[in-house]
């Protein structure tokens, strides 16, 4: 019994940060913010083996560079209503231009990254392509992104 209370005591906050963290009924907003915590776990991976060498994989490597430059065009198309904002700043909208360009810089860094790690076979290898991607997520983060309370 003891377990079972411990075990919802643990859940529930996790429950209801993820529900807090969603972008509640709107689909858009979900579906952006899905692709894009689906990015965050592949470069926590890739970047992991980055900050430990001793535990790079290449295969990993390879499947999460692969995964995100497939779906590096997927949120954008869901950024279509500024009344669902979710966690975006209303610059998505004003600077249109400027958010078009962080999307497409993402995606060229995202396809540069696979085909370096496609071709590669030591970490050292895909280090200089991995980083293009993380500066884009930080950039695009800090112009599109509300700030975290």
């Amino acid at each position: 019994m003891k377990i079972k209370s411990l075990l919802l005591t643990a859940a529930l906050p996790l429950t209801l940060t993820l529900a807090a963290c969603s972008g509640g009924t709107n689909p858009d907003v979900s579906a952006r913010q899905d692709a894009m915590k689906d990015w965050k776990d592949a470069m926590g991976v890739m970047g992991g083996m980055a900050e430990a060498p001793d535990t790079f994989d290449l295969a990993k490597f390879q499947e999460n560079a692969q995964f995100v430059a497939e779906t590096a065009d997927k949120p954008w198309g869901h950024f279509t209503d500024q009344n669902e904002m979710g966690g975006a700043t209303e610059a998505v909208w004003t600077n249109a231009d400027g958010f078009k360009t962080q999307a497409e810089n993402f995606q060229q860094a995202a396809a540069e990254l696979n085909t370096t790690a496609q071709n590669a076979t030591t970490l050292e290898e895909v280090l200089p392509a991995l980083k293009p991607v993380g500066d884009g997520c930080q950039s695009c983060h800090e112009d599109f992104k509300q700030p975290k309370s």
